[in-house]
Parts: structure tokens; C-alpha cells; sequence
């Protein structure tokens, strides 16, 4: 844990290079306040009259396809690349070299894989070994993003196309009985299957690959922030961004299914579209417009993204019964009570970063 000074206040709008992007942190707070509300059981509102659709945005696909829900890891580890270049040249400015910053990278990925062994088996109540946990994943890819980071943009671009060509070529050429992208026993599978991994839902652990890509479009994202430029030429650059993703990730469809279980290239580019609107818009709506006081209740959870991340892990199950000893888990609300119960369960993970957020406490890795 490491305890650091506050943040600049949300204020006033600042211009670019002047100090702390709160826009990042109210993103990062936006997709962990998504992520540890479990969508504020939108999902279970079904069944409700002129509901259905909004529910099916907060439940991922079954397979093929992309809704709101499925945005929310690319997002997760998108923030991760973005705050790299950041967390990078901040270490760099205090003195760190190279091998410094190389012990870290190397440290926190191993951590990353630890919490997530540690968390999920405290969620299955046994010793679970398993490496598709966001936080797994996390740490492969931001260990092979550190050293692709490292070379010219044009390499690290091709990079990120070796890396998407060959995940589609492994599918490829050792094809399941459906095809390459076949549901039980496709590539990924075998290789977990070899590995004595059994995962539910066809995930895979080979995800990594393609999702390094993912985080490179945060490391992209970050320097751009971290670079001398007005508030116009960085949204251009993510429109332009938006559009590419766009254009090539739904273009691969024609060859490349959408499947976010499996990380294909298609998702990883038509997600990476999403995730690079998401940021322009809380950009223009923090940076350029200035609604910085709006944002601080998505700030107070972004500044403590990993602890309360682990806390909606281990701690939803007891909180939502202890919260429904006096709520009565909203059964008087009716069709609206999944909504009100996960709202309040949530309300006090919130109020636990808000408390550590007042006293200047930073759990980081």
C-alpha cells in the first residue's frame, strides 16, 4: 500500500499539461463504479415491461456479439495501458532507472497474479488456481506491454498486428469440431485443458494476447495525455482513433467472429472504438468543459480502483446481507429492488473510498 498526497481538487478546468487529467480518474471511476455495482442489477430487470433491452446491455453475449457489460474489461484494462507512460515518467522524473522501473513492472505483474489467485478462491471458498481472473490477465499483458512500449510507435503498431495475426492463426490452425472458434474444445481450450485448467462460460487464458492490444491502446492513449498538446488536436487524434477501430474491428467480422470470450481481433479493435469514445467524452466533458466537481464521486472510486475492486469480490456476498437485514432487500419496491439493493450495497463500497479518499489514502501496487 502506498499512502500519497491528494490529488488536485476537482475544480476548475485546467489547461493541457498543467497538471493532473482528472478526466482519467473519473473514467477509471466510472468503469470500476460499473464493474463493482454489478451494473446495479440492471441485468435482472428482464422480465420488466419496456426494461428488456436496457437488462440485455448489463448481461454479456453468449457468444458471439457485443453489449455494454462486454465493454467493461476491455475498459478495465485499457486504463491500466493508459496510466503506464504516466506511472512511467513519474518514476523517471523521481530518479528510477531502468532496471528500477523494470523490478516494478516485474513485481506487479507478479502481484496482480497473486491478488487474483487469492480473491478468487476466497470467492469459490477453496484454493482455485485459474488465469483468465481480469487480474491475470491484467499482468501478462502489462508485462509484455512494458517491453513493447519500449520500441518506436511504428513497431509497437506492429507489434499489436503480429500479436492479433497470430491469435487468429492459432484458431486457425488448430481448429475444434465447430471450426477455429468453436465453443468447447477450440484451441485455447486445448491448451487449458493440457494445462489441467477448466474454466466456465469458454474462456480461455490465451486472451491475453490479443487483449495486450487492448492495453496498448491505453499506452497510446497515455501519450498522448502526457504529450504537449492542445484540447482540439487530442480529441481529433481519438476520432480519428474511434472511427479506425471502428472501421477495421466490425470489417473483420466478414472473417473474424465477435466474440468477447475469446478475445478475437474484431473485438479487441471494435472494443477498442468503444473505450476510445468513452474517454472522449469524459475528456471534453472534465478537460474542455470543466464539470470537475461533477465528477467527484467517480474520482473518489478511480483513485482506489485495485481496493475496491477487491473489496466487491470478497465482500458483496456479506454486504447484500447485511444491507438486506434493513432494507429487506427492497422487496416493497417491487420489479425495482434488485436495482435499489445492489445501489446500496454498493453506496458502501463507495463511502469506504470516499473515507480513504479524505485521508489521503492511495492503495496501489
Amino acid at each position: 500500500m502506498r499512502r500519497t498526497g491528494r490529488p488536485d481538487p476537482p475544480s476548475e478546468a485546467k489547461q493541457p499539461g498543467s497538471g493532473r487529467l482528472i478526466s482519467l480518474d473519473a473514467f477509471r471511476g466510472f468503469i470500476m463504479v460499473m464493474l463493482t455495482s454489478q451494473g446495479f442489477g440492471l441485468e435482472r430487470l428482464e422480465q420488466a415491461s419496456g426494461l428488456g433491452w436496457l437488462a440485455h446491455q448489463f448481461e454479456h453475449v453468449a457468444w458471439e456479439g457485443m453489449v455494454f457489460w462486454d465493454l467493461i474489461q476491455p475498459a478495465f484494462m485499457f486504463m491500466v495501458g493508459l496510466a503506464m507512460p504516466l506511472a512511467i515518467a513519474a518514476r523517471r522524473k523521481q530518479g528510477a532507472g531502468s532496471k528500477e522501473i523494470w523490478r516494478h513492472v516485474a513485481y506487479r505483474a507478479v502481484m496482480l497474479v497473486v491478488i487474483s489467485q487469492v480473491i478468487m478462491s476466497i470467492q469459490a471458498n477453496r484454493p482455485h488456481f485459474q488465469l483468465i481472473n481480469v487480474l491475470s490477465q491484467i499482468a501478462f499483458a502489462y508485462f509484455l506491454c512494458y517491453w513493447i512500449m519500449k520500441l518506436p510507435f511504428r513497431r509497437q503498431a506492429l507489434a499489436a498486428a503480429l500479436l492479433l495475426a497470430g491469435h487468429w492463426a492459432l484458431f486457425a490452425l488448430f481448429p475444434g469440431s465447430e471450426g477455429a472458434f468453436s465453443k468447447a474444445d477450440n484451441v485455447g481450450a486445448a491448451i487449458d485443458h493440457f494445462l489441467g485448467l477448466e474454466y466456465a462460460g469458454y474462456y480461455v487464458t490465451i486472451n491475453f494476447i490479443s487483449s495486450t492490444v487492448t492495453m496498448l491502446f491505453g499506452v497510446w492513449a497515455g501519450y498522448l495525455m502526457i504529450e504537449q498538446h492542445s484540447h482540439g488536436y487530442r480529441l481529433k487524434v481519438l476520432a480519428v482513433a474511434i472511427a479506425a477501430c471502428f472501421a477495421a474491428g466490425f470489417g473483420l467480422t466478414l472473417l473474424n467472429p465477435m466474440i468477447k470470450r475469446l478475445w478475437t481481433a474484431s473485438f479487441t479493435l471494435a472494443s477498442a472504438g468503444w473505450v476510445l469514445a468513452m474517454l472522449l467524452g469524459f475528456y471534453w466533458l472534465v478537460e474542455v468543459k470543466g464539470y470537475r466537481k461533477a465528477m467527484f464521486p467517480l474520482v473518489a472510486v478511480g483513485m482506489n480502483s485495485i481496493f475496491i475492486y477487491v473489496v466487491s469480490i470478497v465482500l458483496t456476498g456479506w454486504l447484500d446481507r447485511a444491507v438486506g437485514v434493513f432494507s429487506g432487500h427492497y422487496e416493497f419496491v417491487g420489479t425495482l429492488a434488485p436495482v435499489a439493493q445492489a445501489t446500496s450495497v454498493f453506496l458502501v463500497m463507495w463511502y469506504l473510498c470516499y473515507w480513504l479518499y479524505q485521508r489521503r489514502i492511495f492503495i496501489k501496487i
